[in-house]
């Protein structure tokens, strides 16, 4: 029987939708390794800061906060960073989201919501500096907070998944690991300027971070080289 055009011209719409899910996905991949560098930079340029009247120099990537590098000359780039990571990071869930399709539609719209707080909180941080301290804080929370569920969640999820199923099983180790390194950092940071100067909370910060953004590339990665399920039935 002959393909009528309205036939083809249908089928190609998933695909077309899916390729391009597919190249958004790489937003996960694509921020935390754009504002890794970015850190990693200007921790390196970085004279010191003022918070609250009081001279942090020099910087110290041991002691002092990412967040530190949102004051002072590297302000306007670490802040442009953190909301740069927030709209990739919201990119890659979207197509990680397109990528769902061994779930129902009430687990698919969980996982994309509660990823996507990650997202909302690395933008939060680029708003609003270590000086708007509460603002600044709840968007840290979100950011590396949220993913102790946002892994649990999606671990649970997709743990039967053919697709998902390897990653779904070190996701569900990753959340135990996120709060735990969550509490190590809580209990090494002072949220005062003198904190900045002493102990060793820019590390556990930056160790914590690091692992969340493991855990993003590894889910936009798999995002990436999935094939939906619209695509497959398209090119059959």
């Amino acid at each position: 029987m002959a393909t009528s055009s309205f036939d083809r011209s249908s089928a190609s719409a998933p695909s077309a939708t899916g390729e391009r899910a597919r190249w958004l996905a790489l937003g996960a991949i694509a921020g935390p390794v754009l504002f890794t560098v970015a850190w990693l930079l200007l921790g390196f340029v970085s004279p010191g800061f003022t918070i609250w009247g009081v001279v942090i120099a020099p910087y110290s990537p041991i002691s002092a906060g990412i967040s530190g590098l949102g004051l002072g000359v590297t302000a306007p780039y670490l802040n442009a960073a953190f909301v740069l990571l927030g709209l990739l990071l919201l990119a890659g869930v979207a197509g990680i989201y397109h990528a769902l399709d061994d779930v129902n539609p009430t687990g698919h719209w969980a996982i994309t919501v509660l990823l996507g707080l990650s997202a909302l909180g690395a933008a939060i941080d680029g708003l609003f500096t270590l000086e708007s301290l509460f603002p600044h804080l709840i968007g840290f929370v979100l950011a590396t907070g949220s993913p102790v569920v946002s892994f649990l969640v999606t671990g649970l999820l997709l743990r039967r998944s053919p697709r998902w199923g390897r990653l779904a099983k070190w996701l569900l180790f990753a959340s135990p690991l996120t709060l735990a390194l969550l509490v190590l950092y809580f209990v090494t940071f002072s949220p005062t300027a003198e904190g900045a100067t002493t102990g060793v909370a820019g590390l556990t910060e930056r160790i914590l971070v690091t692992e969340v953004f493991v855990w993003f590339v590894a889910l936009g990665w798999t995002a990436f080289r999935a094939r939906t399920a619209g695509e497959i039935n398209a090119r059959a």
